[in-house]
């Protein structure tokens, strides 16, 4: 198992298959001689419905079976119960953690009715990861509270540095840490819906858009997120408007107490521009595509990023095939965005040096300002041109290439520039930390080692080049 699939996996890839399913008055001797004929080391207790009400392992014949209990003793006397179990749309790492704090080696993948799907066994589902990664686990495994994930995102830091000693990739660490996030808002969401007096009037989808919609979170994100609701009569707006702005106001206040601070742009699901009806959404895309304003290029920026993280992901996915059509008929608004694109610069001075992005003694470069957004938003640009639905920056650099956008080529050699630039920023970050700084963006490039200062030049110089193919593929000149 690799480390990106432990921590940002699920559960069903990583399952076994079920084991013997007996019946809670099957007698005990007749459930251990199914568990030897099967060459399993456990059974599961079902009741007549197929529901799982018990487990009997190996270590419980031992513990609690063996010259102790008459063989006709009905399993239900011998089997452990309720039951620890997983679900196999579950992160594998909170599967692993809770195997690891409660000390388990067998542990039942059931489904929303708790009829078994499979089952992780200790060593099969994590006898290749190393103690430093099953620490790391552990360190996130916190409890199902705000304070629990304010921890959890505490521990990225940690997670991050031990995937990087442990040679995987830096843009992997970063996708890793971003799964991680969306299953906190997930996670968060649950709570928030637990915690209302009564369900939601309207099912609903929780959008997360920014780097969040694109899972390149970095080790400090903030909060980018909206609300599709079900369609509804427009005379009953007032009523289920006042229910979701007390569940937003709750919902982003959790996030905040979590570790994802409030946006300071208000692009959260409390602001009404970003909590609403399918068609209101659509409509808002109309109206900033038409007027093509400051405001509307900047929204666009941060909203056309958006992915689908709670509830029925169908209304996202008619969103995006809607953008799509809503932009095929206004490339004005492209030509825009490529304007805007125009405006933005990397990293590097006139004679190819490191520029300096803050004033006075150890200077630093912001890495993500003049190295990452030219490629985000390029690769952005033209995939909205070209209607490709991936969010991603490496996966949208993928797609271009498949529909002959760009050459295969050169978009190894982008995917690459990114994962230079971006571990060059995740190390600064995890430096930062370690200093007790916050995490920021700006970056020591000149105290960095001679390779990196090579591999993150050479990549700023590609991304330039791009930024400025897409700019003139739009104006029709060059910059």
């Amino acid at each position: 198992m690799s480390a990106t699939t432990l921590f940002s996996g699920r559960v069903a890839p990583a399952m076994q298959p079920v084991p013997p399913i007996v019946s809670p008055d099957t007698p005990v001797a007749e459930a251990c001689r199914r568990m030897a004929e099967a060459k399993q080391t456990s059974v599961l207790v079902a009741d007549e419905a197929g529901r799982v009400v018990g487990i009997l392992t190996e270590q419980d014949v031992v513990r609690r079976v063996a010259f102790r209990l008459d063989p006709a003793t009905p399993v239900q006397a011998a089997m452990t119960s309720p039951v620890l179990h997983a679900a196999p749309d579950e992160y594998l790492y909170r599967a692993v953690g809770l195997m690891r704090t409660r000390g388990l080696r067998h542990l039942p993948v059931l489904d929303a009715d708790r009829r078994p799907v499979g089952m992780l066994l200790r060593f099969e589902t994590y006898a290749a990861a190393s103690g430093r990664l099953l620490a790391a686990v552990e360190r996130l495994a916190q409890p199902e509270d705000e304070r629990g994930f304010a921890a959890t995102r505490a521990a990225q830091a940690e997670l991050a540095r031990t995937l990087l000693d442990e040679r995987v990739p830096a843009a992997d660490v970063i996708g890793v840490v971003s799964e991680i996030n969306i299953d906190l808002h997930r996670r968060i969401v649950e709570r928030a819906l637990a915690a209302r007096p009564s369900p939601p009037p309207v099912p609903f989808t929780l959008l997360v858009m920014g780097s969040a919609g694109r899972g390149e979170s970095l080790l400090a994100p903030d909060q980018d997120n909206g609300l599709i609701l079900g369609d509804y009569p427009d005379e009953a707006h007032g009523e289920i408007d006042a229910w979701f702005i007390s569940f937003a106001e709750d919902l982003n206040d959790r996030l905040a107490a979590a570790g994802f601070p409030l946006c300071k742009g208000h692009v959260m699901a409390r602001n009404p521009l970003w909590r609403k009806r399918a068609a209101e959404w659509r409509e808002q895309f109309r109206l900033w595509a038409d007027r093509r304003s400051p405001v509307a290029l900047l929204f666009g920026d941060i909203a056309f990023d958006f992915r689908p993280v709670w509830g029925d992901p169908a209304p996202a996915a008619a969103l995006r095939a809607a953008l799509a059509r809503i932009l095929a008929a206004r490339p004005a608004f492209l030509a825009a965005l490529a304007g805007q694109l125009g405006e933005l610069s990397v990293g590097l001075s006139f004679w190819g040096g490191f520029r300096d992005d803050e004033a006075g003694p150890g200077a630093r470069t912001d890495l993500k300002k003049s190295g990452l957004m030219p490629l985000v938003a390029s690769a952005r640009l033209l995939a909205l041109k070209h209607g490709i639905a991936e969010t991603g920056t490496r996966a949208r650099l993928e797609a271009l290439a498949e529909v002959g956008a760009i050459s295969r080529g050169e978009a190894e050699g982008l995917i690459a520039a990114f994962g230079d630039v971006a571990g060059a920023l995740l190390r600064q970050q995890l430096a930062d930390v370690a200093e007790g700084r916050p995490p920021g963006t700006l970056v020591d490039l000149r105290g960095a080692a001679k390779a990196e200062q090579t591999a993150v030049r050479e990549a700023l110089k590609r991304i330039g080049a791009f930024q400025k193919e897409v700019v003139a593929a739009f104006s029709g000149s060059l910059w």
